[in-house]
């Protein structure tokens, strides 16, 4: 993967045949919804199908990155790698999407840092209890038809100033490793590793990602779990994921399916 960083926010495409690598500069700052948009106004013109991605924003930080329901992703200068993919799949079905990219992302850490990092339902990236990224899928629709899907996710790479209730519960690259994350290996190594998963996607060979994720997931499930249901909290032992991505909750009144919807895992 290659390109010249001109200005804060570059995007990657990643052309549909998969040997051509395009660069297109924006002026959008350091403001992430400001360059998503930009950037889907910029390849709106492309083919309505296909993998287009790859987009970013590699270490200065980042103003308007947010997590699941809106909450704020911390991302302190220097210390991260924040990464928009702008993908336009061929697949109506995007559930198990996100679980495909923890996966991925989790596959090039590992070969670029040689950490083994686990999954926390439904778009964490984990060393044990502490959060070492985390990913958010976010679907473009005109008249119930997916145009794109903005694919963000972000990495703690080294040792950072976080707010208190954020450093209490991250970690990085380097605070696991002890040497500061090479930016640009783990780039190219996840986008490598994200390119292959996302062709099985598209291909809807679901095998091998549901076993891989299963297997990063081991050390997360068993873990207690509090959801909502109709307005009430409800309490139950996480055991597993369906084959279409929802997590399988063992409750008091018997195996609940949670596929949407805010979770919170208990210490």
């Amino acid at each position: 993967v290659t390109g010249v960083q001109t200005c804060a926010l570059p995007i990657f495409e990643l052309r549909a045949d998969g040997d051509d690598l395009r660069h297109v500069d924006l002026e959008a700052g350091r403001d992430v919804r400001r360059g998503v948009h930009r950037a889907a106004h910029v390849l709106g013109d492309e083919p309505p199908h296909g993998r287009h991605v790859l987009e970013r924003l590699a270490g200065a930080g980042l103003a308007g990155g947010r997590g699941r329901v809106g909450r704020m992703w911390a991302s302190p200068p220097g210390a991260g790698l924040y990464v928009s993919v702008l993908l336009r799949p061929m697949r109506r079905d995007l559930g198990l999407l996100t679980l495909t990219a923890g996966v991925a992302l989790a596959e090039g850490i590992q070969q670029a840092a040689g950490l083994d990092v686990e999954l926390k339902w439904p778009n964490d990236l984990q060393v044990g209890s502490r959060k070492l990224g985390g990913i958010l899928a976010e679907a473009s629709s005109v008249a119930g038809d997916v145009r794109f899907v903005v694919l963000g996710f972000g990495i703690n790479l080294g040792v950072a100033a976080y707010p208190p209730d954020v450093a209490a519960r991250a970690t990085s690259v380097e605070a696991e490793t002890g040497q500061p994350g090479d930016r640009g290996a783990v780039l190219v190594a996840c986008l490598a590793a994200l390119d292959a998963r996302y062709r099985a996607f598209e291909r809807r060979q679901k095998t091998s990602m549901l076993a891989a994720w299963r297997h990063r997931a081991r050390g997360q499930l068993g873990r207690r779990v509090q959801w909502l249901s109709n307005g009430q909290p409800q309490v139950g032992t996480a055991i597993g994921i369906e084959d279409d991505g929802a997590l399988r909750v063992e409750a008091d009144n018997g195996l609940v399916r949670i596929s949407s919807g805010e979770v919170q895992w208990l210490p």
